[in-house]
C-alpha cells in the first residue's frame, strides 16, 4: 500500500509503544519517516525496522522539551528528505498523583512535554511551511499536509489522579482547533486523536519498577489495579486496545481520505463511557 508514497513524516516518541506502531503504519503506506525518541537505542531500532522492510527512515533522538529540539528536528528532516508532509506529536508520559500532592515541578514537566513541546515544534515548522506552500502554489501544485496531535480521554472526560495530564491534553485540544483555523489557508489539516486505555508500559499496573527515565531521573508511571479495572469495566468492546489499533486512529488523519477533515478530536477508546 502506497497511499503516502513520497511523503515525509515526523513522529515524536516513535521508538516505543503507540509511537512505534505509528511509525510502522506510516512506513507501510510508503512514507519516509524521521523517528524521534528520548533514547537513541529505540529511535534507531524503529528506523532500522523501516529500512529493513524496504522503506526510508532516520533516527533523531532527543528530548522534545529542550529549547534547541524544534530547530534540530525540523532542520534534520529538511536536510535529509527536503520536505515535511506529516507531523505526529506523540511524545509524552504520565506522572500521576492526587492534585493536592502534585508539585510545581511535576505540573510543569507534564505541561512542557504534552503541550509546550508540540507548540514549539509547530511554531518552528511554520517558517518552512509558509514559504514552501507559496512556492508550490506558484508552480501550480497543491497538496494537503497533516498534523496529528496525540491526546487522551483524560482530557475529554477527566481522570482522577491525572489533573496535570488532563489539563495539558485539554490544552492540546485548544491548540489543535485554533491551529486548524490558522493553517487551513495553507492546506494543512490539524487534528487530534484522544486515546482511551491502550496497553503500553505507561498504562501497566504500577509497581516499584514501573518507571521512565528522564535524563537520569526515574519517574514512576502506570496506573493502580483499581483504576485499571474500573476503566476496563466501562469499555464497550470489553477490552483494552493495542498500540497498533491506536496507531490506526492516527493513520486515518494522515491519509488523503482525510483531506477535508480538520480541527477534530477523535476518541479512539473502544467505546469508553465517561
Amino acid at each position: 500500500m502506497t497511499r503516502l508514497a513520497g511523503r515525509v513524516a515526523l513522529v515524536t516518541g516513535g521508538g516505543r509503544g503507540i509511537g512505534l506502531s505509528v511509525v510502522q503504519r506510516l512506513a507501510a503506506e510508503g512514507a519516509r519517516v524521521v523517528v524521534n525518541d528520548l533514547d537513541p537505542v529505540p529511535a534507531e531500532a524503529a528506523a532500522k525496522w523501516v529500512r529493513d522492510a524496504g522503506g526510508e527512515a532516520i533516527a533523531y533522538p532527543g528530548n522534545v522539551t529542550h529549547e534547541d529540539f524544534p530547530a534540530g528536528f525540523i532542520g534534520e528532516a529538511l536536510s535529509r528528505f527536503g520536505d515535511i508532509h506529516i507531523l505526529v506529536n506523540n511524545a509524552g508520559y504520565v506522572w500521576n498523583g492526587p492534585m493536592h500532592k502534585i508539585s510545581d515541578t511535576q505540573w510543569d514537566a507534564t505541561q512542557d512535554v504534552h503541550l509546550k513541546a508540540p507548540f514549539r515544534i509547530l511554531r518552528e515548522m511554520h517558517g518552512f511551511l509558509e514559504t514552501r506552500v507559496i512556492e508550490e502554489r506558484a508552480a501550480g501544485m497543491g497538496l494537503h499536509r497533516k498534523v496529528v496531535n496525540v491526546s487522551s480521554v483524560a482530557a475529554t472526560g477527566g481522570t482522577a489522579g491525572q489533573a496535570n495530564y488532563s489539563a495539558a491534553k485539554a490544552g492540546l485540544h485548544g491548540l489543535t482547533k485554533s491551529l486548524a483555523k490558522e493553517w487551513g489557508p495553507l492546506a494543512v489539516n490539524v487534528n487530534c486523536v484522544a486515546f482511551g486505555y491502550i496497553d503500553t508500559r505507561l498504562t501497566q499496573e504500577i509497581s516499584g519498577e514501573t518507571v521512565v527515565m528522564i535524563e537520569g531521573e526515574a519517574r514512576r508511571v502506570g496506573l493502580t489495579r483499581a483504576l485499571i479495572e474500573a476503566v476496563k469495566a466501562r469499555i464497550a468492546l470489553g477490552r483494552s486496545g493495542t498500540p497498533d489499533e491506536a496507531a490506526g486512529g492516527v493513520l486515518l488523519f494522515c491519509l488523503p481520505e482525510s483531506d477535508y477533515i480538520t480541527g477534530q478530536i477523535l476518541e479512539v477508546d473502544g467505546g469508553l463511557a465517561n
